[in-house]
């Protein structure tokens, strides 16, 4: 989604996603800070899909002696 879009527009995104985060960090940091561990916690599941990639996932194909 991101590659399709035109120069001025990627600039344009970044540019209000960067605001964005200034305001939510300036005027709500207690809701901010309050809602990192559960961002931490809803991110395993995502990392744990995403990060097994390389080494073929579980089940085990490997040779046992």
């Amino acid at each position: 989604m991101f590659t399709r879009l035109s120069m001025p527009a990627r600039f344009v995104l970044v540019a209000v996603l960067i605001i964005a985060a200034a305001y939510l960090l300036a005027q709500h940091t207690a809701h901010v800070f309050g809602a990192l561990p559960l961002v931490f916690v809803l991110l395993c599941p995502l990392m744990h899909l995403f990060m097994h990639g390389g080494h073929g996932g579980h089940g085990g194909t490997g040779n046992r002696s």
